[in-house]
């Protein structure tokens, strides 16, 4: 037999012999996945934590949950400190405290990463001032990234500007003011930054805001900085405070109460 007769008498054997296993695996019967049952998809542990509620009556705000934190409970502002340092000296008063515009921000003296932030606030009932001229404040998170806070009960500005907007960036989905002299509720939910090296965002920030019950920004991706002038910038930090600003409008001041967060 020649060389060449014999590689190609191998070559045969070879595909037959594949043939064959290709064939007997093709026929070979495997076990089949058992049939799911619902309990094969439920888990029972670790169970959540339990928390009390917050209670809500026509006469009293709604209270904080239990394992919330307390920034503000109606008697003073020793949660708060200026933005610039020293007290916070906004005005506390019925329960409630006023934004004093010659002393400046205040922030929170514990910082914060991830949280449920609850807040109300009150425009007054006589205010004046049209456009960002009317009641202007804003909550910051982690002091960098502000959620606005303003009038805009039958008073229309830019809309990147108006109440619960992410300032400068993202417009509301809805205007959910309730008029001047009724307290304005916020809730927020939101997730600090993850970065990279080099300061550059990994994951961004993101925010949702409920105001009065009605969705604003559904996990907003925030761009950066919430600046007045310019565009947002990408800042590496580590946690933050939560500030109120003292804007210099020159509308009457407005009023907070009930503050309280969650982290998460």
């Amino acid at each position: 037999m020649n060389k060449k007769s014999f590689i190609s008498k191998s070559l045969l054997v070879t595909f037959s012999f594949a043939i064959c296993v290709g064939a007997y695996a093709q026929q070979k019967e495997y076990p089949q996945p058992e049939r799911m049952k619902p309990g094969m998809s439920e888990y029972w542990t670790p169970q959540p934590k339990i928390v009390t509620p917050g209670t809500t009556t026509k006469a009293a705000a709604l209270t904080a949950p239990s394992d919330a934190i307390i920034l503000f409970d109606g008697k003073d502002l020793s949660a708060w400190e200026g933005a610039q340092g020293g007290p916070a000296l906004w005005k506390v008063h019925d329960g409630v405290f006023t934004v004093d515009k010659k002393t400046g921000d205040i922030q929170t003296k514990q910082k914060f990463e991830n949280y449920q932030l609850h807040l109300e606030w009150c425009v007054p009932e006589n205010i004046t001032g049209t456009s960002q001229g009317r009641g202007n404040s804003g909550v910051f998170m982690q002091g960098l990234y502000e959620v606005q806070i303003l009038d805009n009960y039958n008073n229309e500005t830019y809309v990147n500007g108006q109440a619960g907007s992410v300032y400068k960036q993202t417009p509301p989905l809805a205007n959910a003011m309730r008029k001047p002299g009724e307290w304005n509720v916020y809730d927020i939910i939101y997730s600090a930054p993850i970065f990279k090296e080099d300061g550059t965002y990994r994951v961004p920030p993101t925010v949702t805001v409920i105001h009065n019950g009605v969705v604003l920004q559904n996990h907003t991706t925030i761009l950066g900085t919430t600046e007045y002038i310019g565009f947002p910038k990408v800042r590496k930090h580590g946690v933050g405070p939560i500030v109120l600003q003292s804007h210099g409008d020159p509308s009457e001041p407005i009023s907070f109460r009930n503050i309280w967060i969650r982290e998460l």
